[in-house]
């Protein structure tokens, strides 16, 4: 082992512990660590700046306006509201109603706003027809995950794997490409969430009451929930060290963490990313922080009041099927022959989508820049170096002989089992983006050293990277349900786990068939 192998293996082991700790922002970490990979030669300026000017990553940063502009048209709530049936029902089914729709939307729309928008209209409509919504919750995140696996554009990481693809000189990833192993696994992990929602999900837990009396008798204040989020001022702080009432003029009356909600003592409460605080606000709160990036989530018992009109709906839904079209049209043979000159994928179709959003005024085009989650971008234009740096040392070489030997005369089946397990590990305990990066390196050595096309290694970290079902941590929708759900993190754990032994079982044994090792 030289140098350079040990010192990129000693700061990767440094970076996933940073990122467990979760004292600094995952972008922070994985930019720091590549910055140190620039001091001792391991890459160079070219290599670290390459992640960002990706077209993958520049897509990401595009489609965040996109699914803004959806949000903001207030569609999303639309359809929800007519998904939701009306008048008695059972959780079955609800579930047949509301599953299928919501997994096809987040295939198309980033996760985050998805469950942001339906989580809190789900919750009313569970107490309207008297039905527990934490049989509701954990299956909204669990689907808009399994939808986002679907095509090109459900999840970032896809697109991470994409553009590290075509910086490897493959082709890359088409639009529903993914759809092959998506479908079947989308389908698998609905009809299981079918089968245990009832057994394995909990009935709703007791509440202190004593929110909702201080709330009569305070004159034009009402309680909303808020989720924090990684730009909240007051994380790792006690809540005695913030002031809520200076910044924001509420008062916390609740912290809800792992399935408790602690009303008593909460001065003494650090808090964390993820947490669900029930404060007493007015309604000027909702309107200055409900677009904040401050707080992943705003619910306050009402619908969004959305100032769009049914054209603008139509309208956004309609340029959002033309990118859709476009982009899938755009890859045929035949239009590449016809416009030779233009590349029509999918960044450009993102491209010309936001730029009509914006110049119609579907978002504010001021605010632009607060749509866009910039260390996600950071991230992932970050995971492009670490990649290198992988490469480059040739740590990536010398883990893939390791697990190669250790499956010796296997065959790449069981390293395709392999290298999903170890992806899906660190994409629990890390981020899916961060996981992708470290596991494509070890994708491209091992199909190399055995021969065999990469391709069904690539397709095993985009599903791999983005099944994180077993802890609310492994993805940011299932934070965002835990608290307005007041789930523990042992549920996650009960319903999350069997879904990710099925999605394995189903990906290691389809994707060969699909895509086989065989070189073409």
């Amino acid at each position: 082992m030289n140098f350079e192998i040990l010192f990129v293996l000693c700061a990767l082991i440094g970076m996933i512990a940073a990122l467990i700790w979760d004292k600094m922002r995952p972008g922070m970490v994985l930019f720091s660590v590549v910055v140190l990979f620039l001091c001792a030669g391991i890459i160079s300026p070219k290599e670290l700046l390459e992640g960002f000017s990706n077209k993958g990553m520049i897509t990401v940063a595009l489609l965040f306006l996109v699914s803004e502009g959806v949000r903001q048209s207030g569609a999303l709530a639309q359809i929800i509201n007519r998904v939701l049936p009306q008048g008695k029902t059972t959780v079955f089914k609800a579930q047949l109603r509301m599953l299928p729709s919501i997994a096809f939307i987040s295939a198309f729309l980033n996760n985050t706003p998805v469950v942001v928008i339906f989580a809190p209209i789900i919750k009313r409509w569970a107490k309207s027809v008297q039905l527990p919504a934490t049989k509701f919750l954990i299956p909204l995140s669990f689907v808009t995950i399994l939808g986002g696996i679907c095509t090109l554009i459900g999840t970032s990481t896809n697109l991470v794997v994409h553009g590290m693809m075509m910086d490897a000189g493959y082709r890359g990833l088409s639009m529903f490409e993914l759809s092959l192993i998506g479908v079947p696994v989308t389908i698998a992990g609905i009809l299981y969430l079918f089968l245990v929602s009832k057994r394995l999900l909990p009935d709703e837990r007791e509440k202190d009451e004593v929110v909702e009396d201080e709330t009569e008798m305070a004159e034009n204040l009402h309680p909303v929930e808020v989720v924090l989020g990684p730009r909240f001022p007051g994380i790792n702080k006690r809540l005695s060290e913030f002031d809520f009432r200076r910044h924001y003029g509420v008062e916390v009356k609740e912290i809800k963490r792992n399935g408790r909600n602690l009303t008593k003592n909460m001065d003494r409460v650090v808090l964390n990313e993820g947490d669900t605080l029930v404060v007493l606000a007015d309604d000027s709160f909702v309107a200055a922080w409900g677009e904040s990036s401050v707080f992943l989530m705003i619910a306050n018992g009402k619908d969004a009041a959305s100032q769009s009109n049914h054209k603008k709906r139509t309208f956004v839904l309609i340029l959002l099927a033309l990118m859709i079209i476009g982009a899938t049209i755009g890859e045929l043979p035949w239009t590449q022959e016809r416009f030779p000159n233009i590349k029509m994928d999918m960044f450009f179709f993102a491209a010309v989508t936001a730029v009509v959003m914006a110049w119609t005024n579907i978002f504010p085009a001021r605010k632009y820049t607060k749509y866009i989650s910039w260390d996600i971008l950071i991230t992932i234009a970050c995971a492009f170096g670490i990649s290198k740096a992988m490469v480059n040392s040739g740590l990536a070489d010398m883990i893939a002989n390791f697990i190669i030997e250790l499956s010796h005369s296997h065959g790449p089946y069981v390293l395709l089992a392999i290298l999903y397990i170890i992806t899906n590990l660190i994409t629990e305990l890390i981020t899916n983006n961060a996981a992708a990066a470290l596991a494509f390196p070890l994708a491209l050595s091992i199909s190399n050293q055995l021969g065999v096309d990469p391709m069904p290694f690539f397709i095993v970290i985009c599903i791999a990277a983005s099944a994180g079902f077993s802890t609310p941590i492994g993805y940011q929708t299932n934070l965002i349900v835990q608290g307005i759900g007041n789930y523990k993190f042992t549920d996650f754990v009960r319903v999350g786990l069997p879904l990710n032994i099925l999605v394995f079982l189903i990906s290691v044994f389809l994707i060969p068939h699909i895509w086989p090792f065989e070189m073409n």
